[in-house]
């Protein structure tokens, strides 16, 4: 058995930015990423201006990582744009590049990193990996993402879950400086463009709607044009997918000593495009909970309270988009100046 003094599960920004601020307190952390490499992953892509507020923070300019910046929002439906400007700056950023760089600040402040090692089972304060290694903490931070762990899955019950993939496309030169987001029945498509030159597609579907990406796409070509036209008549190759995606879920309840993060703590509707800044506010506030002695529980209340907000205002516009009158109510609203950039603001965590 290893004993560590704390242990983070999970290297994406939520793990990684509890890694950094435990590690420059002198914490020394461990935390273990099934990922021996650098990785596209389905969340992310988009970074919020509290996100890029966190961001700094910790140390970590965006910008110098080539982010793209974003000032625009286009709603799409079958029967209308609507484009708003922004209340700040957000910017575009690949998750391969993100998750890396905060690792290595990780790294560079005292954290070990084990990359490509796969968390199995947590039991009370001990984590199985593979290959039957076991360690042990006092305080373990759950940052799996939308993964679930075994011995240590949330309590989400019967709530519908939603099916989410990203893909690659080519660039679009008329999207520089803006995100857009494609609206149709049971779920959305985000576009933006990538410091990497790719536009980063990222869609969101009720899991009664989802067969395979091929067939759904075909099916949203009447639905959404504008989407079709982006995506052209050669579907992409390569999708990055994950399932069971309980959007609006947020828990008060954790065990001892077991910090949940990320979308382990809430999970935002994605339209809103704060999940990056969920997960860095959660990282930072549990490892300062921790170093201050306080218990997993007292965070794990106080967060939930913090992310009430944005998470129920959120909820609420995924489901006036997903439904046609409503969606069409919610695009005249959207029209109106000023309505698109006051959701905007009510929806960050920050």
């Amino acid at each position: 058995m290893h004993e560590v003094s704390a242990l983070i599960v999970g290297g994406g920004p939520a793990g990684a930015s509890a890694a950094i601020t435990l590690a420059r307190a002198g914490a020394m952390p461990v935390l273990v990423e099934r990922c021996p490499g650098e990785r596209d992953l389905v969340c992310g892509g988009f970074l919020g201006w509290d996100a890029i507020a966190a961001l700094q923070r910790l140390g970590l300019d965006p910008a110098r990582l080539g982010a793209r910046p974003i000032t625009r929002l286009r709603l799409v439906s079958r029967e209308r744009v609507v484009e708003a400007d922004l209340p700040r700056r957000a910017a575009g950023l690949s998750r391969r590049r993100l998750d890396a760089a905060l690792l290595a600040m990780a790294e560079e402040a005292g954290a070990a990193v084990l990359r490509g090692r796969t968390a199995r089972a947590l039991d009370g304060n001990c984590l199985r990996l593979d290959g039957g290694e076991e360690m042990e903490a006092e305080a373990i931070f759950l940052a799996t993402g939308k993964h679930e762990l075994r011995g240590a899955a949330r309590a989400i019950g019967d709530r519908p879950v939603s099916v989410g993939l990203r893909a690659a496309l080519p660039e679009l030169p008329d999207l520089a400086g803006t995100i857009e987001l494609h609206l149709f029945d049971g779920g959305y498509a985000g576009l933006l463009a990538q410091e990497d030159g790719a536009t980063n597609l990222c869609l969101t579907v009720t899991r009664t709607r989802m067969a395979d990406p091929e067939s759904l796409l075909a099916a949203l070509v009447d639905e959404a044009p504008l989407l079709g036209e982006r995506i052209g008549p050669d579907l992409p190759s390569r999708w990055e997918a994950v399932a069971g995606v309980p959007y609006g879920w947020r828990t008060e309840a954790t065990t001892p000593g077991c910090y949940r993060l990320g979308d382990q703590a809430a999970v935002i509707a994605s339209l809103a495009g704060d999940g990056i800044a969920i997960a860095l506010a959660s990282g930072a506030a549990a490892a300062h909970c921790c170093l201050a002695g306080e218990g997993a529980e007292a965070y794990q209340r106080n967060f939930a309270r913090r992310a009430a907000r944005p998470i129920a205002i959120a909820e609420a516009l995924r489901r006036f988009a997903a439904r046609g009158k409503r969606r069409r109510l919610m695009m005249g609203l959207a029209g109106v100046p000023g309505l698109a950039k006051a959701a905007a603001r009510l929806t960050r965590i920050g």
